[in-house]
C-alpha cells in the first residue's frame, strides 16, 4: 500500500523550498504527497533576490484543506511549513482539530524577510500558541530555536541542547534542533530530543559551510515521509539528515547567490 502525506506550505517559485521541495521529497521517498498552498513567495532577482510574499485567502486555505482530506480520509501525517499570517494560522490550527492527523511535523517559519517586525511577531505568537503544541516533531534551526526556548542565543551543542529542551515544554512529542553549519567546529550537527533522551546526528561540514537553499524544508519533509511510512522517529530523522547530506554533496548551482538541495542524489 502506498503511504501518503498532507503538507500545507508555501510555494517558491524556483523550487528550492516551499511545497516544490515538499512534493519532491516525499516522491523521492516513495511517499504520494497533496499539498495545500498557504502563500506565494517570489524571489526578487532585482532586488537582491528578497523576498516577494503574497498569502492566499484563508477561505482558499480551508477549501483546500477540505479537498485534500476528503480525497484521502485516511491520511494521518501532515507536515506544515510557512503559514506567513495570523489569519492562516487561525484556518490550520481549525484543520488540526477537524481532523485526526496521528502525526505532525512542523518546520517554524518564523519571520519571513519582507514583513514588518510587528507583523512577523503576531505571526511567530499565534504558531507558537495555536499549531505548536498539537505537532509530533518541530524542526527549528538555530535562529527559530532561539526565539522559541527565549534563549539569548545558541552558540554551542549545549545551549542547543538547552534550548531543545526548552522547546519541548511548548508540547510537541520530539524536537529536532537544527545547528547545521551555524554552531562552531568541523560537523553539522543537528540534535533530537524525546522528553528523555538527546541524541546527537553529525557529519564532516561541506566545502565551505554556507547555507544551502531548502535544506530545512528537505529535512522536515523527509522527516514526515518516513512517518508515513511507519518509520520510527529516531531512525526517521537519521535517513533525513543522510539525504540532506547527499542532496548538499550533490547542490545544484543557481544564478541566485545561494545553492539549492538536489533530493533526488539520495539513494538510500
Amino acid at each position: 500500500m502506498v503511504a501518503i502525506a498532507h503538507v500545507i506550505a508555501g510555494s517558491e517559485a524556483t523550487g528550492g523550498a516551499g511545497i516544490q521541495v515538499d512534493l519532491k521529497t516525499f516522491h523521492q521517498r516513495g511517499v504520494y504527497g497533496m499539498g495545500t498552498l498557504t502563500c506565494i513567495v517570489s524571489m526578487d532577482p532585482n532586488d537582491n533576490w528578497n523576498h516577494r510574499f503574497v498569502p492566499v485567502d484563508p477561505q482558499v486555505i480551508a477549501d483546500q484543506i477540505e479537498s485534500a482530506t476528503h480525497a484521502f480520509p485516511e491520511v494521518d501525517t501532515l507536515k506544515i511549513g510557512m503559514l506567513g499570517t495570523p489569519e492562516t494560522i487561525d484556518v490550520v490550527a481549525k484543520a488540526l482539530t477537524e481532523h485526526s492527523y496521528r502525526q505532525i511535523v512542523l518546520d517554524p517559519v518564523l519571520i519571513c524577510k519582507t514583513q514588518e517586525v510587528s507583523p512577523a511577531l503576531a505571526v511567530d505568537t499565534a504558531l507558537r500558541e495555536k499549531i505548536v503544541p498539537h505537532v509530533t516533531v518541530i524542526t527549528p534551526n538555530v535562529f527559530e530555536a532561539t526565539v522559541l526556548s527565549g534563549r539569548e542565543s545558541i552558540e554551542n551543542l549545549g545551549d542547543l541542547i538547552d534550548a531543545a529542551k526548552k522547546v519541548h515544554e511548548l508540547g510537541p512529542k520530539y524536537v529536532v534542533a537544527k545547528g547545521g553549519v551555524e554552531l562552531p567546529g568541523d560537523n553539522a550537527v543537528d540534535i533530537l530530543f524525546d522528553g528523555t533522551d538527546v541524541t546527537v546526528y553529525e557529519v564532516p561540514k561541506i566545502g565551505d559551510g554556507a547555507r544551502i537553499h531548502g535544506a530545512g524544508c528537505t529535512l522536515a519533509a523527509a522527516i514526515t515521509a518516513e512517518l508515513a511510512k511507519g518509520t520510527e522517529v529516531k531512525e526517521a530523522v537519521r535517513i533525513a539528515k543522510e539525504l540532506v547530506t547527499e542532496g548538499i554533496q550533490q547542490r545544484l548551482a543557481t544564478a541566485t547567490p545561494f545553492t539549492t538541495v538536489w533530493q533526488g542524489a539520495y539513494q538510500g
